[in-house]
């Protein structure tokens, strides 16, 4: 019992408390469990990088052997006004990976959301030409990946490019160049820096539709002889889904592109689902008495969860990471989107003021139960 509390809490210390430890006594760790599997990864926000939260940074340095950039690599941020980059905080991840022996993942280089708004238009607003943004996207990801050419192991080159039903989403990229803009994309990073290892990445993966939309993709982009080593699997999951037969198809599938399966982006809500169409549109047209009326079937645990249903998210957890390590053959990378509760987005997603207990690390600096367990064992 005082080596499963030793563990339990020593992710809470300071990274420096560690060398305190007596002689010959060794803290168990996530990313030393898992050392023959696959990578742990977390993403990393820029308060961190700068320090201002050092209970998380021991968290990071002992428990993790990945980062990937959680804003501070993405088109609004980088380069906010055409041929102005602003490299001071993507600067800092990629140092402080390095620092510490991380693998550094990029993302994201071609995403339509937190895409800089001149992006794709032009000085009157309207689209651009298809070879003005061919273009664009080439300075982009030369710049971008060039910066950091040899220092990151691997980039998200193509970010939420397929809708649920399988058919191609209506991004701007997609509305000017069609089709094209991926294997576009993933050209001008291979020339950008030939060694590094290059993603697609998307949410919803165990969907059947966008299965198979993206084994027809990742086949297609291979057959045209270009570089794409990885397919991530955003894995924003809840108590209720997914179904984790499907979610196991599709990470055998995905690995039958000859490509490696990474689980990018990964949290679990504590919380009841919500659905976007149904209950967040009805919730915008209520009048603030009966907003407030109705967070309480929506924020049901402001004030912690239920032993209950702690139990029941870190059993299903357990069975999660138990399909991972199933196929640890398969997968290459497990990234956390986040380290504790509390900094999570899922706090504010997709109804503001909720709060929710989706990450490895609770509230208090604390690995859940469930992995405790995992790696005692």
């Amino acid at each position: 019992m005082k080596k499963h509390l030793f563990c339990y809490f020593a992710s809470a210390l300071l990274a420096a408390s560690c060398s305190s430890a007596k002689e010959g006594q060794q803290v168990a760790t996530v990313k030393d469990h898992f050392k023959d599997d696959f990578l742990i990864g977390a993403a990393i926000p820029v308060r961190h990088i700068n320090g201002e939260d050092p209970k998380a940074d021991s968290i990071v340095s002992l428990h993790f052997n990945s980062i990937v950039a959680e804003n501070c690599m993405k088109n609004e941020v980088l380069q906010p006004r055409e041929g102005e980059f602003f490299w001071d905080d993507a600067d800092k991840f990629v140092k402080y990976g390095e620092d510490r022996d991380m693998a550094i993942i990029g993302h994201t280089l071609i995403w339509h959301s937190q895409l800089a708004p001149w992006f794709t238009v032009d000085k009157d607003g309207n689209d651009v030409s298809p070879e003005v943004l061919k273009q664009r996207m080439k300075d982009h990801i030369y710049a971008v990946v060039g910066r950091y050419k040899g220092r990151v192991k691997g980039w998200d080159v193509v970010n939420e490019a397929i809708e649920d039903d399988g058919s191609y989403r209506k991004s701007p990229f997609y509305r000017i160049l069609g089709e094209e803009y991926i294997p576009l994309a993933f050209q001008y990073a291979h020339e950008a820096d030939p060694e590094a290892e290059l993603y697609i990445n998307d949410y919803s993966m165990f969907n059947p539709r966008k299965r198979e939309a993206y084994v027809r993709i990742v086949n297609d982009l291979k057959k045209q002889g270009l570089r794409i080593d990885g397919i991530g699997m955003q894995s924003h999951i809840g108590m209720d889904y997914p179904a984790l037969d499907e979610y196991e198809k599709s990470i055998v599938d995905f690995s039958g592109t000859g490509c490696n399966v990474m689980i990018t982006e990964l949290d679990m809500s504590a919380l009841p689902t919500v659905q976007m169409s149904a209950d967040v549109g009805s919730m915008a047209k209520m009048s603030p008495e009966e907003r407030k009326e109705a967070m309480k079937k929506f924020d049901v645990y402001p004030d912690g969860l239920p032993e209950e249903v702690s139990k029941q998210w870190n059993d299903r957890m357990a069975q999660v990471v138990a399909l991972y390590k199933k196929h640890a053959d398969k997968i290459s990378r497990v990234t956390w989107w986040g380290t504790t509760d509390g900094m999570s987005w899922k706090n504010g997603f997709p109804i503001p003021g909720r709060t929710d207990y989706p990450l490895l690390f609770d509230r208090n600096y604390n690995l859940k139960p469930f992995m405790a367990e995992i790696i005692e064992n």
